[in-house]
């Protein structure tokens, strides 16, 4: 089973891409209101690793990716989509211990908003990303900061919208063959790759129970469903309005 090309579903989109995207970005929302609580006890590592981990095995038992596999043509694509989406956690979650949630946020938006830019062709497209910049510039609260910045936190979240831009493109290079099922296969390489910077904060608090809730809802909240509709909305609409978008 495959996704139809993107070239054809890009013309036949409609309302439910766009509606799909904005439940993914209200759910990245709540789950990371669950994701400070786990911060204290196993730091930004052990959460980005029990995320993607919990994520993953969800992913697993939906959609049993092992049903379809990638051919050699579409691989490089969808281990380059892991690989993003580990580094893009791992990056925003060690900025996050540097400097302000809202900042970090702001500077993440850059990766989607190259994208768009880089990918509009026309005066219509550039107005819009224009207004999506705009947009986050207001809200950003640079102007409440009372004191400077961690220049190594800024870096951090720069990186991670990299990786988010990079994330965009290879998404849709790998699910205009795998379909849905690029999430699972993406979030189990991206958990296996966390492993080796989370795993020891992990282990000594796995038992408790308190923990091992917060990862099942933030691995849910966060990754699991949210990275699903996202890949459903890019394999149907241009890496550009996904960039507009993204800043909501």
């Amino acid at each position: 089973m495959t996704s139809a090309p993107i070239t054809k579903t890009r013309a036949e989109a409609g309302a439910l891409p766009v509606l799909g995207l904005l439940a993914a970005m209200l759910s990245v929302q709540v789950g990371a209101a669950f994701a400070k609580g786990l911060f204290p006890v196993v730091g930004a590592q052990g959460t980005t690793t029990l995320r993607l981990v919990a994520g993953a095995l969800m992913l697993a038992m939906v959609l049993r990716p092992w049903r379809v596999r990638p051919s050699r043509a579409v691989l490089p694509w969808l281990i380059a989509y892991g690989v993003t989406l580990c580094f893009m956690n791992l990056l925003f979650y060690a900025a996050l211990t540097r400097i302000p949630l809202g900042i970090c946020v702001a500077l993440e938006f850059t990766g989607p908003l190259l994208v768009a830019t880089l990918t509009s062709h026309r005066a219509r497209d550039l107005a819009w990303v224009a207004l999506a910049l705009a947009g986050v510039v207001l809200l950003s609260p640079f102007a409440d900061v009372r004191q400077a910045l961690d220049p190594i936190g800024v870096l951090l979240a720069l990186a991670a919208g990299g990786c988010w831009a990079l994330y965009i493109v290879f998404a849709q290079k790998a699910g205009a063959e795998l379909g849905g099922r690029t999430t699972a296969w993406g979030m189990a390489i991206a958990a296996a790759l966390s492993l080796p910077f989370g795993l020891t904060d992990i282990v000594p608090k796995i038992a408790e129970p308190h923990v091992l809730a917060l990862a099942v809802i933030v691995g849910l909240l966060s990754c699991a469903l949210p990275f699903w509709l996202e890949m459903m909305a890019l394999t149907r609409i241009p890496a550009r309005v996904y960039g507009m978008m993204a800043c909501l």
